[in-house]
């Protein structure tokens, strides 16, 4: 019989990208060993010091501040880290690609056509300055700018609620229009969207926002409803248990952090137009997106939109730097990635039907050129 292992986790309780990961962390203590989990059901915050004396073997812990990473050093027992809050903490760590997030919320926006952006973030907090890399270097790699806005510090001790709506509001009035906008997280995404409603800009028209976290209550409960990135929170703690197991197991740490890709941008409202200054390219995008289950082509979208196939394509290689027929076959992919991704048993003819593909091997040939993997494969890796 596998000898127990005692593992503490020790993250505050109702947040919501924190608790996604726990069914990670649990399945694969499920598969590996057995593990019995320590936890403070009765404390929305939890710290560090408290183990002091801890009879355990492993910690699985969101570590954001010098005090917190101290005294993870100073535990006798192996402790990993979810948090990307301090740039080196000194302690093995598991956490989602913030960089690349930057890089997908870029992507996304691009898609959408607009060709101004801006980032909205928050000083002190490493993962903010990692995601505003990350948009920043792949707008100015199609030959944009980004306006920066990243806010002092929001993280005193009785800090009122309204810190930095000032400061924000004039901001906003200075960008050009319509912009792309990634704020570091939902919660500043939010804070963008109610800006915006105080100044009169129009959300998503003028301003396309996209946050960090897919916190549903959050995205869902705003007006327009937010769009997001989706940080693979599963993976996270998956990989969070295989690195403590190894630790435990007496393995050395490894030297860099352990990252993992996010899911990708979850759309809703607040992105739900194309930026984009010509009304052709706007109406055959919003054509592409509402019949994508449809099948259909070049020629036929055009048609739809009182335009010939050349202006088309030569609008969309100007506004989107792609061809409309790039542009469908990457929404196709895209929404077949989502299905996989949701529907575990559904067959492949079956995605490729509602993703507006004529058959199986056109799928299969789409897909192996936008994600370098065959539908099948790609399944498998979830």
């Amino acid at each position: 019989m596998k000898h127990s292992k005692n593992v503490a986790l020790m993250f505050p309780a109702r947040i919501a990208h924190l608790e996604r990961s726990v069914p990670g962390i649990a399945d694969f203590a499920r598969e590996h060993g057995a593990w019995t989990f320590f936890m403070r059901p009765e404390s929305y915050t939890v710290s560090l010091q408290n183990l002091r004396g801890w009879n355990g073997d492993g910690v699985i812990a969101l570590v954001d501040t010098e005090a917190e990473a101290r005294a993870a050093r100073e535990l006798p027992i192996p402790v990993v880290n979810l948090s990307g809050a301090l740039r080196d903490p000194g302690l093995p760590r598991v956490m989602v690609d913030h960089t690349m997030i930057g890089r997908v919320a870029a992507e996304h926006l691009l898609q959408c056509g607009f060709q101004e952006f801006a980032y909205f973030g928050v000083e002190q907090l490493w993962y903010a300055e990692l995601r505003k890399r990350g948009f920043v270097e792949r707008v100015e790699r199609e030959g944009h700018r980004c306006e920066v806005f990243m806010l002092k510090t929001d993280l005193r001790e009785g800090q009122p609620w309204h810190y930095g709506r000032k400061e924000l509001e004039e901001w906003l009035g200075m960008l050009t229009l319509p912009v792309g906008i990634l704020a570091c997280d939902d919660y500043r995404a939010r804070t963008v969207s109610e800006a915006c409603s105080r100044l009169g800009l129009e959300v998503p028209s003028k301003v396309g926002i996209v946050g960090v976290d897919n916190e549903e209550i959050l995205c869902e409960f705003c007006v327009p409803t937010l769009s997001s990135v989706s940080r693979s929170n599963y993976e996270v703690g998956y990989q969070a248990a295989s690195l403590l197991d190894r630790l435990m197991r007496g393995e050395a740490p490894p030297e860099n952090d352990v990252l993992v890709l996010p899911d990708g941008v979850v759309q809703r409202h607040s992105t739900d137009v194309v930026g984009a200054a010509d009304p052709h390219v706007a109406a055959a995008v919003c054509y592409i997106r509402e019949n994508l289950d449809k099948q259909f082509g070049v020629k036929h979208v055009a048609s739809q939109v009182s335009v010939s196939r050349r202006c088309l394509e030569q609008g969309f290689r100007a506004r989107l730097g792609c061809t409309p027929y790039e542009y469908l076959s990457r929404l196709r992919v895209e929404r077949a990635k989502e299905i996989l991704s949701e529907e575990k048993r559904v067959k492949i003819s079956q995605v490729a039907r509602v993703c507006g593909f004529n058959n199986t091997l056109q799928l299969r040939r789409a897909f192996r050129r936008a994600v370098g993997t065959t539908p099948q494969r790609y399944r498998k890796t979830l």
